[in-house]
């Protein structure tokens, strides 16, 4: 199966459709009058994918197991077409749009064989996705102009030589999937005063500016110290999320002191120095953290 441990869980949802269509309008009376001999075609058929929907991954190969939360099974009758109307619902890291049609193919194949008694001549066509919500389409962010980044990596061994960075190459390779431009890419030691000046500098022409490293508690790790006087608003939940995201991953995540806020229209993030920190903390908030320069920008969430 695709590898979906580094996403977030979002609402997730998904709306499928299967048409049965029968050939004659004594079928569609017994269905409605409850005469069918095997039993109530459309409860029966409703609980069939209830169960259905549940057990997708039992049946497709590549489908994750996944918490299905809401499952919703209507019909509209039209001539001598019976439409399925499939909905499903959950909180998790992968959609369900495939569940919904399983959910509704089995609705229709248990139809059909509730049916083919009465009626030979059964068709099951049109089996598919109409809506699906709360993946990547859901949460794009368009800009007029391209989203610049400067990346500082804080590291005193780093910048004497003695190491390879590795964090701040794997930050800019996440700002290059999401579509922003890196614009500048430094090694600094972990000086305070320096920090400071690098913050104030590049934050004037980049929306964004990230550091990696110092965020521990040695006596050397200063980052937050540096940039908490600097910032004009603090960002808890983006401080949280980060935290959060890699508690569930690692239990030493709880000890960084990870910072984000805003300083003019710019966004500062202080980041955990190690690869996997650095990976971890920028998959948490990427791309769903450019948002922020819609709102920056003084609009409203309901017009985006």
């Amino acid at each position: 199966m695709v590898d979906i441990t580094h996403k977030i869980s979002t609402l997730r949802e998904a709306t499928a459709t299967a048409i049965v269509k029968v050939s004659r309008q004594e079928t569609i009376e017994a269905v409605e009058k409850n005469l069918v001999p095997k039993g109530n075609v459309l409860e029966m058929a409703k609980t069939a994918g209830l169960f259905a929907v549940k057990n997708t991954h039992l049946s497709i190969p590549d489908c994750h197991p996944l918490p299905i939360e809401f499952t919703s099974v209507n019909y509209k009758i039209e001539g001598l077409e019976i439409h399925i109307i499939f909905k499903v619902k959950t909180v998790y890291k992968t959609g369900v749009e495939v569940e919904a049609m399983h959910g509704a193919s089995i609705v229709a194949l248990t139809m059909y064989d509730m049916l083919k008694p009465i009626d030979k001549e059964i068709e099951i066509s049109t089996i598919k996705l109409i809506n699906k919500e709360g993946g990547k389409s859901s949460f794009k962010n368009k800009f007029r102009d391209t989203i610049k980044a400067a990346v500082f990596v804080c590291s005193d061994s780093i910048f004497a030589g003695e190491k390879e960075d590795r964090s701040g190459k794997v930050i800019v390779e996440k700002l290059d999937t999401c579509g922003v431009e890196t614009s500048h890419y430094e090694i600094i030691p972990d000086e305070l005063d320096i920090i400071q000046e690098k913050t104030k500098a590049f934050a004037k022409e980049n929306q964004l500016v990230i550091f990696t490293g110092g965020t521990g508690l040695s006596p050397r790790d200063v980052t937050p110290e540096a940039l908490e006087p600097l910032l004009e608003s603090r960002i808890p939940g983006v401080e949280e999320a980060i935290r959060n995201y890699g508690q569930q991953r690692m239990p030493y995540a709880m000890l960084s002191r990870t910072v984000a806020g805003t300083l003019s229209k710019s966004i500062v993030l202080a980041l955990p120095g190690s690869t996997n920190g650095a990976r971890e903390s920028m998959d948490a908030v990427f791309p769903h953290l450019l948002h922020v320069f819609h709102i920056l920008k003084g609009k409203n969430h309901d017009s985006l």
